[in-house]
């Protein structure tokens, strides 16, 4: 008679997958060093907006864990979600920063988006949209939101400042006394020193790379007074100040109805294609579709819906999940692994409150750099695929705007394509968004 199969083995057909429990323990483990940075990161991020740091501390962990709990149990796949870096960056800095709006509202319209998310992924328009958007403008987002990402870090770090006579310029290596004597500018100097030890961490292969890079420095501000220890271990704080705070008056205006769409875009082609990029590398790719597509998608889009409730941007899939496949991570036990352990880290609140801004920036200017490696995809050859392509990545950091990068993308793209007499090769969904973005730039301005 043989064996009864094991809760794991039931839930996440283990052995069909050819891997084990230990396994995949080790291989959620993994990518939860790779990405746990995120805890830190995006607290501080959204705090610019004027949201309660601890409360948006307690939201990323949740939203985190929420949609590791869907996608491990679900779709049953060993990917990884937290609330993406990028889009908590054109919520702080485009929308709520640069347009005015309350962050309130901000939350509103994650919301909205990932609701479209839901409706989206039942009806499969979703795959639709991916499926029509060139591979050059795909790749071109991915890169320009990892050079808006390296302004924000060198910015944020002082290692780039304001100039009136050419915008921007480098910051000083050192700050002077009153007595004219110089002294460093440790800001500035151990940010630079924390993205060179994370690279050669990364180089030797070491885990956690980003999150150790953000520790050494973290620590080296302690030790020269510029930040301050309140202990390792705190009950969790507060979600009240952000918790089911979303305001939906302030969306029936065509400029948030925009942000909305920004909001489903990048995320759009974000998630879609880390759960393809991962599910290949993992070898679970079936005739080059992805099985249980779906339930994946709806993995993300709940956890979209759940993050912004909680008080958080919208949540994502992980490419940092590619760490935890190539330790040997096929099932969903590793996203479970990873939303265990999210949930472990709200007892840890006064360590993410101990790193300072600057911190953070080797983490930003890190993750731009992988970030960038997609331009490498682009055709650059064929000049009516490669200038929309860059002009995607050039509008992104110098009009401060992921939107904006975007939405000239996919103009230039029907244009260019258009005066060169190859009109064929755009997709009619790109016509469609083309001109939805060149109605609200005429109508409703920047």
């Amino acid at each position: 008679m043989p064996h009864p199969a094991s809760l794991p083995e039931r839930l996440f057909r283990l052995e069909k997958n050819r891997t084990n429990v230990r396994t995949e323990l080790m291989a959620g483990l993994t990518t939860f060093l790779t990405m746990c940075y995120i805890v830190v990161v995006n607290p501080l991020i959204l705090s610019n907006t004027g949201m309660d740091f601890g409360a948006v501390f307690v939201a990323t962990c949740i939203s985190a864990a929420i949609g590791c709990f869907v996608m491990g149990l679900l779709a049953n796949y060993p990917i990884a979600l937290a609330p993406g870096m990028g889009l908590n960056a054109y919520f702080t800095f485009s929308v709520v920063l640069g347009m005015g709006v309350s962050w309130q509202t901000a939350l509103a319209a994650v919301f909205v988006s990932g609701i479209i998310f839901i409706l989206f992924s039942f009806f499969k328009i979703r795959e639709l949209l991916v499926n029509a958007l060139p591979m050059g403008l795909k790749m071109a987002i991915a890169a320009g939101i990892g050079l808006f990402l390296a302004l924000i870090a060198l910015k944020n770090a002082g290692i780039i400042v304001a100039s009136e006579a050419t915008f921007v310029k480098m910051g000083q290596l050192y700050v002077l006394g009153e007595n004219g004597a110089k002294s460093p500018n440790w800001p500035v100097l151990l940010a630079l020193l924390g993205l060179f030890v994370t690279i050669a961490l990364d180089y030797f292969k070491v885990r956690g790379a980003m999150i150790i890079g953000i520790g050494a420095v973290t620590l080296a501000a302690l030790g020269l007074g510029l930040t301050q220890y309140e202990g390792i271990v705190a009950p969790p704080p507060s979600l009240a100040p952000t918790f089911l705070q979303m305001d939906f008056s302030g969306l029936l205006n065509g400029s948030l109805l925009a942000v909305v769409f920004v909001f489903f875009l990048v995320d759009l082609f974000d998630s879609t294609g880390t759960l393809v990029g991962v599910s290949h590398r993992a070898g679970l790719l079936e005739n080059g579709k992805l099985p249980r597509l779906k339930k994946a998608l709806f993995a993300d889009s709940t956890a979209i819906v759940a993050g912004a409730a909680l008080g958080t941007s919208s949540t994502t899939p992980y490419i940092e999940s590619a760490s935890g496949v190539a330790a040997g991570g096929r099932t969903g036990l590793t996203a479970v692994t990873v939303g265990v352990l999210m949930l472990a880290c709200l007892w840890f609140s006064p360590l993410a409150k101990l790193v300072p801004g600057f911190a953070t920036a080797p983490a930003l200017l890190y993750i731009g750099v992988q970030m960038l490696r997609s331009a490498t995809e682009i055709d650059w050859d064929d000049i009516t695929e490669a200038a929309p392509a860059f002009l995607t990545m050039a509008f992104m950091p110098f009009t401060y705007s992921i939107a904006d990068g975007i939405a000239m993308g996919f103009i230039s793209y029907a244009v260019i394509k258009l005066l060169c007499g190859r009109q064929r090769d755009v997709p009619v969904m790109v016509w469609i968004v083309a001109l939805c973005w060149a109605a609200k730039f005429w109508f409703l301005g920047a």
